[in-house]
């Protein structure tokens, strides 16, 4: 016997689930609820079924196949415009010449179907309607039937004044070939609506059949959340995948669990889900295939399909969470939720209990959401961050998105041109880095690939050997799991706002530029590059006074790369090297934190007795020190350090410095040869100005040097080894040098700001200090008697950046309490009074 599975249903109540996905493919227990349903027929000896489909039908289709991974024989039936449940089935009736059974791909249940069929044929029915026995039938059609089972009265969604029965149509029926004949095919048509009552009154043996067994509706977010949990506490006989563990535990394929303790039963854990330590699956938790909890994450009662990541401390309760979500660090997601396919929640918000949230939909850091979210994102949709793209690994950036604005930028590129590519050693960087060059070549660019170097070199490379830019792929310093690809620009310099803009508009509307066959792109292996970088560099140092100096030093290299190169460099200068942490290709785990290093480096300068002791980050491309006491240079003095001793040298020039850095630089500088020019608050504007004509030197606070005559961007191996030149001359110790320097008293503090007030906050801050002196380079920077104070919006986050400085430290705080209670009063809705 045939069956036919009505598939075409839209579900309008169950969005945001079925926005971009039919009704019957939404998920149950790590199934689409139509595969159980088909399951149950093969169960029953159906294997040979047409599936009626309308809304997305490729996506049921592109799924089942043919249906022979299910051991079925399936045929597809198209609606092309709405021809209601029976007009569906009447589509197919050519298929359909004896007896047929019924059914709905989006309602759960394991009713005896064989049992259905044979009531139907003792009856000689022509209708045979499945009947279930339910508490509230106000939802559905209600049929009464007599003694024998033979259908007297049909009433479609009664209130409780018109309830004379409890036993309820199901969707479930037994027909024979020649009912289809009355259903007309100019229009739509009901099965329970308008032929059974035309057959009823034309006379035809129509039978209701009460069934045992388990069946719901899955009309609603909280029918579906309910049948989930049905089956985990069995009350519906399914097929689960996975291996069954504790009795109410059912764990899939090569799932990463750290501790089998973490699951409360009852719950479902899909193949290739990743639980990390801490984190927590509360019980009644179902979470599909390859969705990831990290550190101290926590879900409860939730429905959570495929891919979905939920971030440190997380914590999703009572919810529903569609494929390919992105719930980051400390989010909460409270009872009723639900969220469509490829939501981005910021860390920290809050998402109020029965929010509906629509698919690729943005929720900013920090955000408290209380209506449902359709139409509109609560974030700005931006590519480029402040320090290039960044993502979690195979959740935001993924080779596919590599691969993208790889020939994005390619595009943006004339054909034919050269691009350097470097990593760091993480594999994700080196696969990350691999979908990069593919991207790149696809679009008739040539690429030079470093393999495993620091930045810096790529820098070098691009710079020296004239190539049109470059791209480093690393990983973030403060998690292990998030990928950053930086690009360059010659000489070496961050990428610009022009071409930034250019690679965006590529990769958002997808014109990526694909050559022929014979124009694909070349990669090449060259050699002897950190020979050249080193020859280059020891070019531009007094060597003969380093190596009079003889230093002996302490490096942390951070497990970089440079730990290749720095000894090229130290050896031709005479310098003694106590060396940890270096390079390591079979690293995994989580690099030591600055601290943890600089730490360890007062330990070993101690022992050695060395001069200073340098900690370089994972990047190469900042550096750290400790004097020869031990005692960790602060990096707001050790940017002064680099700016005292400049001066002293005689030299002269121009200084670049963010507009955030303390105005002890002038002071330091008064008098000398020497002048400071201010950049916006970016490290792209600050290498851009380091590139400038005359600039001989650029940082910022954060342990980031640039000395342009070598290489306008940061570089560690090349800050370290100038600073040796630097204190070459000097007869005292880098503690006293450092003992000589004025104390930091400059604050920064981060405060909360929605996207859609900065604006209003900018522009009321600028009214309220009219008549002051005021410099908008970036932000606001407002001068008083006392010092200053500065406001400065946050490019990639909802957060205002609030500096101020005065002659103490007690002043600066001052002044920043200030500020911040201004921008709390504008954030709040509150009018200040105007300063006088």
């Amino acid at each position: 016997m045939k069956a036919v599975v009505m598939a075409g249903g839209e579900g309008t109540r169950l969005r945001p689930l079925t926005s971009n996905q039919p009704k019957p493919m939404v998920p149950i227990v790590g199934k689409p609820c139509i595969e159980h349903i088909l399951e149950l027929l093969r169960l029953h000896g159906f294997d040979d079924v047409i599936v009626t489909l309308a809304f997305l039908p490729q996506a049921i289709r592109s799924h089942f196949g043919d249906g022979q991974a299910l051991g079925m024989r399936i045929e597809y039936s198209v609606e092309e415009s709405p021809l209601g449940t029976a007009g569906s089935v009447r589509a197919a009736s050519d298929r359909l010449d004896e007896t047929f059974l019924v059914i709905s791909g989006d309602a759960l249940c394991d009713i005896d179907l064989g049992a259905l069929v044979r009531f139907h044929r003792e009856k000689r029915a022509a209708v045979t309607i499945g009947l279930k026995s339910v508490d509230n039938p106000l939802e559905f059609g209600i049929v009464v039937t007599d003694e024998d089972g033979k259908v007297e009265r049909f009433l479609e969604k009664p209130s409780w004044g018109q309830v004379f029965s409890d036993t309820i149509n199901t969707g479930i029926y037994v027909l024979e070939p020649e009912v289809l004949r009355h259903v007309p095919t100019d229009r739509p048509f009901d099965f329970a609506k308008e032929l059974f009552p035309l057959l009823l009154e034309m006379g035809r043996p129509l039978y209701g059949a009460v069934c045992d067994g388990y069946w719901q509706d899955i009309g609603n977010l909280d029918q579906y959340r309910q049948a989930n949990f049905d089956a985990l506490d069995e009350r519906v006989r399914l097929n689960i995948p996975g291996v069954r563990l504790r009795g109410n535990i059912w764990v899939g394929e090569s799932v990463q669990l750290h501790d089998l303790e973490a699951i409360e039963g009852p719950a479902y854990v899909g193949n290739n889900c990743r639980i990390a330590p801490d984190a927590v699956v509360g019980s009644y938790s179902v979470l599909s295939a390859s969705v990831t909890l990290r550190e101290g994450a926590r879900t409860a009662r939730c429905v959570i399909d495929g891919s979905t990541h939920i971030g440190r401390s997380a914590v999703a309760e009572g919810a529903i969470v569609g494929r390919s979500c992105d719930i980051r660090t400390h989010a909460h997601v409270h009872e009723g939720v639900a969220l469509g396919d490829n939501v981005v929640l910021g860390s920290q918000s809050v998402i109020m209990p029965g929010v509906r949230i629509y698919p690729h939909k943005q929720v900013e850091m920090g955000a408290q959401v209380f209506e449902n979210l359709i139409w509109e994102s609560r974030a700005p949709t931006q590519l480029f961050g402040k320090d290039g793209v960044q993502g979690l690994v195979n959740v935001d950036l993924t080779p596919e998105v590599a691969i993208r604005l790889a020939g994005a930028l390619g595009t943006a590129l004339d054909r034919g041109a050269r691009v350097v590519a470097s990593r760091e050693a993480a594999p994700a960087a080196r696969m990350i880095k691999r979908a990069v060059i593919t991207g790149l070549i696809a679009t008739g660019v040539d690429v030079a690939d470093l393999r495993v170097l620091p930045s810096p070199i790529a820098r070098h490379v691009l710079k020296a050997h004239g190539y049109d830019a470059a791209v480093h792929v690393g990983t973030s310093p403060t998690d292990l799991e998030a990928v950053r690809i930086r690009f360059y620009e010659p000489p070496g310099i961050q990428l610009t706002p022009a071409l930034q803009k250019e690679i965006e508009k590529y990769f958002h509307r997808q014109e990526l530029r694909r050559v022929a066959y014979n124009e694909v792109g070349s990669i090449t292996y060259p050699a002897r590059l950190r020979e050249s970088y080193a020859e280059d560099l020891l070019l531009t140092l007094d060597q003969e006074a380093i190596r009079r100096r003889g230093f002996r030093i302490v490096i942390d290299y951070g497990y970089s790369a440079a730990s290749f190169v720095l000894p090229l460099v130290l050896g031709p200068l005479g310098v003694e090297a106590v060396a940890t942490h270096a390079f390591s290709s079979d690293r995994v785990e989580a690099p030591a934190s600055i601290e943890e290093s600089v730490a360890k480096v007062k330990r070993h300068v101690q022992a050695a007795r060395a001069d200073l002791g340098v900690v370089f980050d994972p990047a190469a491309e900042r550096l750290f020190l400790v004097d020869e006491t031990a005692r960790e240079v602060p990096v707001e003095q050790a940017l002064l350090l680099f700016l005292r001793l400049i001066a002293s040298n005689g030299r002269t020039g121009k200084l670049a410095f963010p507009i955030t850095v303390t105005s002890q630089v002038e002071r330091i500088v008064s008098g000398s040869g020497l002048e400071v020019v201010r950049t916006p608050a970016s490290l792209a504007d600050l290498t851009q100005a380091a590139a400038s004509d005359g600039v001989v030197f650029a940082g910022a606070v954060g342990g980031g040097y640039v000395f342009p005559e070598f290489l306008p961007a940061y570089d560690a191996v090349a800050s370290l080894c100038k600073l040796l030149e630097l204190l070459a001359p000097v007869e005292q110790p880098l503690s006293a040098l450092v003992a000589e320097l004025p104390p930091p008293t400059l604050v920064h503090r981060q405060v909360a700001c929605p996207w859609a007030l900065k604006g209003v906050v900018m522009r009321l801050l600028n009214e309220r200090f009219q008549g002051h002196e005021t410099d908008v380079l970036d932000g606001l920077k407002v001068f008083d008697e006392r010092g200053w104070m500065h406001v400065l919006p946050d490019p990639d986050e909802p957060l205002l950046h609030l500096y101020a400085e005065g002659e103490t430290t007690e002043a600066s705080t001052e002044l920043e309490r200030e500020l911040e209670r201004l921008v709390a009063e504008i954030v709040q809705g509150e009018a200040a009074p105007a300063r006088t």
